[in-house]
């Protein structure tokens, strides 16, 4: 009969389920995985299958009693920097959203709105399209299994029982403004154009009263800004690659 002491239960605790949080909480906010239409089932599954690839290499875990203050809040800490770390990737795709927003309020679409099925919110029906594109390109780039390479790197960077420090905070913040100015700067060709374009039907209503700028100006104003639209998509997929890049780049100097 096998016989399991209390001491090697304990290490095999430390060694499985305090990892297991902080991947949990990494597919709890992360992209794709973490999004309203993948059963909890799934991701818990998810969690289980990658703790047990991940946990055994990675460096040993604090020893730290089971029923005990310390691990609750050992279990706490992990669950912050996987939650961190999701919230830190989630940005990536809000930034595509902010886009489609800026460009269809500036086409007259922003009216038109749909069901985000990965964050259960109404959207732009603009955002929802570059978001899924965005979507399909991450998967395509493998940006999935970055996520996981970068997940289990962070065990090395900072192991279980180790406070991060203040500066990883602060790089969240900057993560904040940095997806504002991406989303300006992909933007801002189209916003630029259309903005003249209203530029130019102000001038004609003030030079013609009579024409009536709302039965001309929309319809002229959303084809262009189709157009304009048909126009970014010859350069989306640098852009794409170039933001993922500097995305990933920035996750693994969160913990540095």
């Amino acid at each position: 009969m096998i016989e399991i002491s209390d001491a090697q239960l304990g290490i095999w605790l430390n060694t499985y389920l305090l990892p297991l949080f902080r991947i949990s909480g990494f597919f709890l906010a992360a992209p794709i995985i973490g999004s309203n239409f993948v059963p909890v089932r799934v991701r818990l599954i998810l969690a289980v299958a990658v703790t047990l690839v991940v946990a055994p290499g990675q460096t040993p875990a604090v020893d730290v009693e089971i029923l005990s203050l310390q691990m609750a809040l050992v279990v706490a800490q992990q669950l912050l920097i996987g939650v961190m770390l999701g919230f830190f990737l989630q940005m990536l795709f809000q930034l595509f959203v902010l886009l489609g927003q800026m460009i269809a309020m500036q086409m007259g679409l922003g009216f038109a709105s749909m069901m985000d099925p990965a964050n259960g919110v109404n959207v732009a029906i603009l955002s929802s399209v570059y978001s899924m594109l965005a979507t399909l390109l991450f998967i395509s780039f493998d940006g999935h299994l970055l996520m996981i390479e970068v997940l289990a790197d962070s065990f090395t960077q900072l192991p279980v029982g180790v406070v991060p420090s203040s500066n990883v905070y602060l790089q969240l913040v900057s993560t904040i403004s940095w997806v504002f100015s991406s989303a300006l700067l992909l933007a801002l060709p189209a916003v630029t154009a259309l903005l003249m374009t209203n530029f130019a039907f102000g001038i004609m209503t003030r030079a013609a009263p009579q024409l009536n700028i709302f039965a001309l100006g929309f319809p002229m104003a959303l084809m262009f800004g189709l157009f304009l639209v048909w126009l970014m998509m010859g350069y989306f997929l640098d852009s794409a690659a170039g933001i993922f890049n500097e995305m990933f780049i920035g996750m693994r100097a969160l913990f540095d």
